[in-house]
C-alpha cells in the first residue's frame, strides 16, 4: 500500500471510531435522561437515535473498506468490500441519514404552519429513494448516467429542504432563526457541489466511456460481476477521484447526524408574537 494511500485510510478509520464513540456517548446519555422526557419528545429522540446509528455504523463500516464502486476497487481483499455488500450498507445508511432530516423538517414545518417545508419533508426520502435506485443501476451496469441522475436529485433535495428552512425563518423564535440559517447555508453549499462538481464529474465519466466504446453490463450481468468480483488497489492514482467526497462524507456527515440527535431537546418558550412560533418536540 503506498503512503499516500495508507495515510488516507488510517485517518478514514480514526474518524469512524471517533464517531462512533461519538453517537455512542450521545445515545447513552439521552437514554439515561429519557424519563426526563415526555413521551412525544422521547418518542422522536429514540427514532433519531436509532437512525443515526443506522447512518454512523454504515459509514463507519464503509471508511474500514472502502469500495469504488463502478470500477469495483477495494482495499482489503474480502468478499465484505464487494459491491453488494458495501453498496447494500450505504443504501440503508443513506435512508437512514435522509429519514433524519425528514423529521426535523416536518417538525419546523408543523411548527411554523409552513406547507412548503410540509411538503419538503414527506418529498425527500422517496425521492432518495428513487436516487438509490438509480445509483443500483449505476453500480450494478458501470452506466455513471444513472450516479448523474442520483446525485441530481440529492441536489434537489438538498436546495427544497433549504427553501423550506428560510420560508420557516421569519416565524422562528429569535434565538433559533441561527440554527436555520445555518442549515438553509449547508444545503445551498451542498447543491452547489453537486451541481457544478459532482454531477458533471459523472456526466464526464459517461460520455467517456462512450466515448470509448465501453460495453456496459445488463443488470442480470452486473449482479454477478458485482457479487463475485472485486479488485484490490493500493494505488493513489486508483482512489484519488474519491479521496474529496469520501474524507467528507463520512466525516462532516456523520457528524451532521448525531447533531440531530440532540436537536428536539430545542424546546424555547412559547411567544405571543404571531411572527415566532414555538419550536416544539420533533414528530414522527
Amino acid at each position: 500500500m503506498t503512503t499516500s494511500v495508507l495515510a488516507w485510510w488510517s485517518l478514514l478509520c480514526a474518524v469512524s471510531l471517533i464517531n462512533v464513540m461519538a453517537w455512542s456517548v450521545s445515545a447513552t446519555h439521552l437514554w439515561r435522561k429519557s424519563m426526563s422526557f415526555d413521551t412525544p419528545t422521547w418518542a422522536s429522540i429514540r427514532l433519531q437515535i436509532i437512525l443515526s446509528a443506522g447512518y454512523v455504523f454504515g459509514c463507519a463500516y464503509r471508511s474500514v473498506l472502502p469500495v469504488f464502486d463502478v470500477k469495483r476497487l477495494c482495499l482489503i481483499d474480502t468478499w465484505l468490500s464487494s459491491v453488494i455488500v458495501g453498496r447494500s450498507v450505504a443504501t440503508i445508511a443513506e435512508l437512514c441519514f435522509v429519514a433524519q432530516w425528514a423529521m426535523l423538517s416536518r417538525g419546523i414545518a408543523r411548527t411554523s404552519e409552513n406547507r412548503v417545508g410540509i411538503m419538503a419533508s414527506h418529498a425527500v426520502v422517496p425521492m432518495i429513494f428513487v436516487a438509490e435506485m438509480f445509483s443500483w443501476y449505476s453500480v450494478l451496469t458501470t452506466s455513471n448516467l444513472g450516479h448523474v441522475i442520483e446525485e441530481s436529485l440529492w441536489g434537489l433535495c438538498a436546495l427544497m429542504l433549504a427553501a423550506s428552512y428560510l420560508h420557516a425563518l421569519p416565524r422562528t423564535q429569535l434565538e433559533y432563526r441561527s440554527v436555520l440559517a445555518t442549515f438553509s447555508a449547508i444545503g445551498a453549499i451542498y447543491a452547489l457541489y453537486m451541481f457544478l462538481i459532482d454531477v458533471p464529474m459523472y456526466w464526464s465519466r459517461w460520455t467517456f466511456d462512450n466515448e470509448q466504446g465501453h460495453q456496459f453490463l445488463s443488470v442480470t450481468q452486473g449482479l454477478a460481476d458485482a457479487s463475485g468480483r472485486w479488485v484490490v488497489s493500493h494505488r493513489w492514482a486508483d482512489w484519488e477521484t474519491e479521496v474529496i467526497w469520501m474524507s467528507a462524507y463520512f466525516s462532516i456527515a456523520v457528524w451532521m447526524s448525531i447533531g440531530l440527535i440532540h436537536l428536539p431537546l430545542l424546546r424555547p418558550r412559547l411567544s405571543s408574537s404571531p411572527t415566532a412560533v414555538n419550536v416544539t418536540p420533533l414528530t414522527h
